[in-house]
């Protein structure tokens, strides 16, 4: 399976589970981290549950994925995420020192790019756009039912 189709179909896991966030009435943004094509983390937004303003689901998703190979470095991994991260957690994916990173919607009001476009690990790659109208779409739905 070339990369491309590796993309597609794990945004379309951390889409179902930005879909998740959307049911539980969360910003509806979802993380899927990848290494070998084993996923290791599958997560999404809960900010409003857990009453936590760092709950985003990268965080979340760094947290599961360090867990499960029980190490804080994520080399060799892909971050799948729905939006563009926000600086925090393009700050967060830094002391991960996370391979790849691959994003669905472009985040031009808080994206990590208008803010600090030097936030990433030196070596991480980074790929925009993918699905990106599936997630611009959802995103969309929900801020239009919470004006």
């Amino acid at each position: 399976m070339d990369a491309i189709l590796n993309d597609d179909y794990f945004m379309r896991m951390a889409l179902a589970e930005a879909k998740t966030a959307f049911d539980a009435d969360e910003v509806p943004i979802g993380a899927v981290i990848v290494a070998n094509g084993i996923v290791l983390a599958k997560t999404h937004n809960m900010v409003e549950r857990l009453n936590d303003v760092t709950a985003h689901a990268e965080m979340m998703a760094f947290t599961a994925a360090a867990d499960h190979l029980g190490g804080k470095y994520l080399k060799d991994c892909t971050l799948y995420v729905t939006l563009e991260p926000c600086p925090m957690c393009a700050g967060a994916s830094y002391w991960t020192q996370i391979t790849r990173i691959v994003f669905g919607a472009y985040d031009t009001k808080r994206g990590y790019k208008k803010f600090a476009t030097e936030v990433l690990h030196p070596s991480t790659q980074i790929s925009g756009g993918i699905m990106e109208e599936e997630c611009g779409m959802l995103l969309s739905e929900y801020f239009k039912a919470k004006r």
